[in-house]
C-alpha cells in the first residue's frame, strides 16, 4: 500500500448525560439534522423575501414556512426512526417494540427521514392549499446543506464507508470496515465515500441550485429546480456507487462488487438502480417546466 489516512479520533457523541438509569447523548448525526433544518429554513425565508426570484409571488408566507418547519421536524424524526426500524433491524424491534421509542439511543435512517419529509411536506401543502411545484422548488434549494452535514456525520460515525482502496487518500476506518478487505495487504483502507457524497450532493449540487436560483431565475418556472435536484442527486449517487461499499446482503463470493442486477459481466448496484429513476424524473421535470407546462 502506498499510503493511507488514519481515521481521525472523533467520538460520534458530542456529550452524554446520565440520570435515573438513563443516558442521553447528543450525537454529531443528530446535530447535522438540526443544523441542516435550520439552514434550510433560513434559505427558504430569504428566497420568499426576494421578489425578483418569482414570476408572480412566492408560494408561501414566512408564517407558513415556520409552520412547515414543525411538520418537517416531525417528518424527519418519525420517518428516520421508522425507516431505521423497518430497513435495518425489523426482527429486533419486533421482539422489543418498546425500544422503538428510545430515539436517544441512536438509530436513524437517512432514507426514512427523507421520505418522512416528503410525506409531511405534501400533507402540509395540501392542507394549506400551497402550489406543489413552486414549494417543492424551495425545499430543493434548501436541502443540500443538510445532505452535506449528514454525510460528514456519516464519516464521523465511521459508517457507509467505501470499497477497499490503495489510494493515498484512502482512510483506515475502525471496526467492521477494517475487516474483509480483498487484495489489500496490511492496513485495511477504504474510499471515504461519505466525503465524496458530501462534496457532490452537498457542495456541488447546492452551489448549482443557488446559482440557478439567484443568477438564472429558475424559480420563475416551477419544477425546474426540483428537476435539477432529483437529476443531480441521482447522478451524484450513481457515480459514488462505484466507490461505495455495497450492502452486505448483495456481496457474495461470486459477486464481490455487490451488483444487484448483472448480465454478461456488467451490472448495477442497488444504489445505482434506484438512482436511475431519480435522474429520469428530474430530466422530465426540467423539460416539462421549460416547455411552459408546469
Amino acid at each position: 500500500m502506498q499510503g493511507y489516512i488514519p481515521f481521525p479520533n472523533i467520538s460520534p457523541e458530542i456529550f452524554s448525560l446520565s440520570f435515573g438509569g438513563m443516558t442521553f447523548a447528543l450525537r454529531w448525526y443528530a446535530l447535522a439534522y438540526i443544523a441542516g433544518l435550520l439552514l434550510g429554513w433560513r434559505i427558504v425565508l430569504h428566497a420568499i423575501a426576494t421578489p425578483r426570484l418569482w414570476r408572480d409571488t412566492a408560494p408561501m408566507s414566512a408564517e407558513q414556512v415556520e409552520r412547515l418547519l414543525t411538520w418537517i421536524i416531525l417528518g424527519v424524526i418519525l420517518g428516520g426512526r421508522l425507516g431505521y426500524v423497518l430497513f435495518y433491524s425489523p426482527g429486533y424491534y419486533l421482539s422489543h417494540p418498546l425500544e422503538v421509542l428510545k430515539v436517544w439511543q441512536g438509530g436513524m435512517s437517512f432514507h426514512g427521514g427523507f421520505l418522512g419529509v416528503v410525506v409531511a411536506a405534501w400533507l402540509f401543502f395540501r392542507a394549506e392549499k400551497i402550489p406543489l411545484l413552486p414549494a417543492a422548488d424551495l425545499l430543493a434549494v434548501a436541502t443540500p446543506p443538510g445532505l452535506l452535514l449528514g454525510r460528514i456525520a456519516n464519516f464521523i460515525n465511521a459508517e457507509l464507508w467505501g470499497r477497499a482502496s490503495d489510494k493515498p487518500w484512502a482512510v483506515a476506518f475502525p471496526g467492521e470496515a477494517a475487516q474483509h478487505c480483498p487484495d489489500v495487504v496490511g492496513v485495511c483502507a477504504r474510499h471515504p465515500s461519505q466525503l465524496y457524497e458530501a462534496g457532490l450532493e452537498g457542495l456541488l449540487l447546492g452551489a448549482v441550485l443557488i446559482w440557478l436560483t439567484y443568477r438564472r431565475g429558475w424559480l420563475r418556472r416551477p419544477g425546474q429546480i426540483t428537476g435539477v435536484f432529483f437529476a443531480g442527486y441521482g447522478a451524484a449517487r450513481f457515480f459514488v456507487e462505484f466507490f461505495r461499499q455495497p450492502d452486505a446482503q448483495f456481496v457474495t463470493e461470486g459477486n464481490p462488487l455487490g451488483l444487484a442486477f448483472q448480465s454478461g459481466g456488467y451490472g448495477l448496484t442497488m444504489g445505482q438502480t434506484l438512482s436511475l429513476p431519480m435522474i429520469g424524473v428530474g430530466l422530465v421535470l426540467i423539460w416539462w417546466a421549460r416547455r411552459g407546462r408546469a
